[in-house]
């Protein structure tokens, strides 16, 4: 089995091209964001080709957010390609913006069931800048996402899922698949994130673009370091895309940074990567933020494990973002404004659907 990690995503996109060209049989993509633009451009280029040559070439694309790849999707169509939108946003009788609201976040790429690739990373030209990560894995284990793309690709028009419905991971080695759909009753991957915080020893380090979980995994974050002495470091970007989420995240890091919590902040961009590695000796990686939405409403994927090979490379990855990032000033929290603060009170009761 042959690993790459990738945090910069115009090698990342250029390695996803290269591997399509080289297809031979089979190119499954499911992905929460592919628009019209560059990126979109070339890789619908790439696809007609492999259409045109005969091989098989399906994406699952989230409705919302990849809105405004409509017309290039028809063209891949045109020339024997399907394309299908994950639950196009309509008007209900009842739950019309909860119903709405449960998006397709996950990122998977299956190549000629030989090569996987999954993380963080969307397909847009305005990402370019942002670190993010992923893995590309060469070998049989890719062969074990194609029942998770075809589950996925079955589901895209459906609008009621069955929130009592708890999804087994999938287990292939040293490595577990954990699926997550809506729901919340069963949280798959926020209960992971939960084994892997009270179960560490010795190091927790997260990585995430938006840190807005619930009480249960602050409180659990805080018990590791303050009462276990778990060093315990959260990276996070100090401006993320999404700035009401900035607004609500910055309520609760005095509280965080009180307990020993180790806050750092990404400064040269936008920090899109989602990972956790425990103690050097597990890691999670994949769609999945830190976050209320993603726990509650989202479709995610994360691939947990114990595989030395991508710890090595998770790790240098980590380090390298830290050296990037600043440290958290608690006296400069302590001092907001007041305006802040009034913003934090009035979004807070919000924090669920963000």
């Amino acid at each position: 089995m042959k690993t790459q990690l990738f945090d910069d995503n115009v090698y990342f996109f250029h390695s996803i091209l290269n591997d399509i060209e080289n297809a031979k049989h089979a190119i499954l993509i499911e992905m929460y964001r592919i628009t019209n633009d560059e990126v979109g451009e070339r890789l619908t280029e790439v696809l007609v080709e492999k259409c045109k040559q005969g091989l098989e070439v399906r994406l699952l694309l989230d409705a919302y957010g990849s809105m405004h790849f409509e017309n290039l999707a028809k063209r891949i169509h045109e020339h024997g390609g399907q394309v299908r939108f994950f639950k196009k946003l309509k008007l209900f009788l009842f739950n019309t913006f909860l119903k709405n609201n449960s998006r397709n976040h996950r990122k998977l790429i299956i190549i000629d069931d030989s090569i996987v690739y999954f993380g963080s990373s969307n397909l847009t030209s305005y990402s370019n800048v942002w670190r993010d990560l992923n893995l590309r894995v060469e070998g049989e284990f890719a062969t074990v996402f194609k029942p998770v793309f075809e589950k996925s690709y079955e589901l895209h028009k459906f609008y009621d899922f069955n929130f009592f419905e708890r999804i087994k991971p999938i287990i292939y080695g040293h490595f577990r698949i954990i699926q997550d759909r809506p729901s919340t009753y069963f949280q798959s991957v926020k209960n992971h994130f939960l084994y892997l915080i009270r179960n560490a020893k010795s190091e927790i380090i997260i990585e995430t673009p938006y840190f807005l979980p619930g009480y249960d995994i602050r409180h659990a974050l805080m018990n590791a370091a303050k009462k276990r002495g778990v060093s315990v470091k959260l990276l996070i970007p100090q401006y993320s895309d999404v700035r009401t989420v900035d607004l609500l995240r910055n309520k609760y890091l005095g509280q965080l940074h009180k307990s020993g919590v180790q806050l750092l902040f990404y400064t040269p961009n936008n920090l899109h990567a989602k990972c956790v590695l425990v103690d050097n000796q597990r890691f999670s990686v994949g769609s999945s933020n830190f976050d209320y939405r993603s726990f509650r409403y989202q479709f995610e994927i994360m691939v947990s494990g114990k595989d030395q090979e991508v710890i090595r490379l998770l790790s240098d990855h980590l380090h390298e973002t830290e050296t990037q990032c600043i440290p958290f000033d608690y006296n400069v929290w302590k001092h907001r404004g007041n305006i802040t603060k009034f913003m934090e009170w009035l979004m807070f009761p919000f924090r669920k659907l963000f």
